[in-house]
């Protein structure tokens, strides 16, 4: 990395990234799991993060919060190859609008000479949300983040039961956060989405978060069901109780991570994370699981499941 292109203030340790992957092989990062939405809806964001909201309960400084293209700049100085913008509706009527945003932001950056940003889709429990998730799957969405907490909706709603099915088809990986973590909803955890599994156990769904923290619930349902995936994002970080507890946590899952190495895929929260993204790399080791999985979950399976060039990381078709 010859010239730096990190604004101001960049935690030193970024800099690291691009010998880590250099180190594994690898051509570089694909993050599954990074966030992009129109300005004022992630100041709206920011601002919950900020007052501590009743899902976060807790202080969390935004460590990037930066003009979208820096934070674009960013993440391409450290080597992410590919990386969606994911984006949620916490209300009916706000979907089909985020959907439309998304696809006319792909456009403006590979017309900027830029193919790593993955077109992304969302949707809301409401009439006609297979129809405007459909038409964005034709318009060349790859990957659909559904977020149960956040928006305080039942994944089991007759309203989805066409979505899922929809993606189940198409095979394309909806990144759902359905975990208690960091705070219980009404509709989360592990038992109410495998119900969503039984009935569309052909889903291809990334488990963001891991499940947290509810790990072994979650890590059951991606070892019974073929096409269910975790992501890595905030997961075994100091942010959550500090290193040696998360290294406690790291080396006691290790044993099934190793198992599913190639259902594992890199997540980061990035920009939204109060502590440097290559923290999140650091603390991956803290598994103690080889090479082979560290380059599975950082680059092989995100390609694959996002349509990468396994080697060159430009988008494929």
């Amino acid at each position: 990395m010859s010239r730096d292109l990190r604004p101001a203030g960049v935690p030193p340790q970024d800099l690291e990234v691009p010998a880590f992957w250099h180190r594994l092989g690898l051509p570089g990062l694909v993050d599954v799991h990074v966030h992009g939405m129109p300005q004022r809806l992630l100041d709206a964001v920011w601002r919950y993060f900020d007052g501590a909201g009743p899902l976060v309960g807790r202080e969390w400084p935004i460590t990037y919060r930066w003009p979208v293209e820096e934070r674009l700049a960013h993440l391409r100085a450290m080597g992410v190859r590919a990386f969606p913008t994911l984006f949620y509706a916490h209300k009916p009527g706000m979907a089909e609008g985020l959907n439309d945003w998304a696809g006319a932001f792909v456009h403006q950056q590979r017309a900027g000479g830029h193919d790593d940003v993955v077109h992304s889709a969302t949707v809301f429990p409401e009439e006609g949300a297979a129809r405007y998730l459909e038409r964005a799957l034709r318009d060349g969405a790859r990957v659909v983040k559904i977020h149960v907490q956040v928006g305080g909706f039942d994944p089991r709603d007759a309203l989805l039961d066409p979505v899922w099915a929809l993606l189940a088809d198409a095979r394309t990986p909806a990144v759902v956060h359905t975990g208690n973590g960091p705070r219980r909803g009404n509709f989360t955890g592990a038992g109410i989405f495998a119900e969503v599994l039984r009935r569309h156990p052909s889903l291809t769904a990334v488990i963001a978060h891991l499940g947290m923290p509810d790990y072994d619930e979650f890590i059951g349902l991606a070892e019974r069901y073929q096409h269910v995936h975790l992501d890595t994002t905030m997961v075994f970080v100091d942010f959550f109780g500090g290193a040696q507890a998360q290294t406690t946590l790291a080396r006691r899952l290790a044993p099934r991570l190793q198992a599913l190495q190639d259902k594992v895929l890199l997540g980061t929260d990035y920009p939204n994370i109060p502590y440097p993204y290559a923290h999140q790399l650091e603390a991956l080791t803290r598994t103690g699981l080889d090479d082979d999985w560290l380059r599975a979950v950082c680059w092989h399976n995100g390609a694959r499941l996002l349509g990468i060039d396994s080697t060159s990381g430009v988008r494929a078709g």
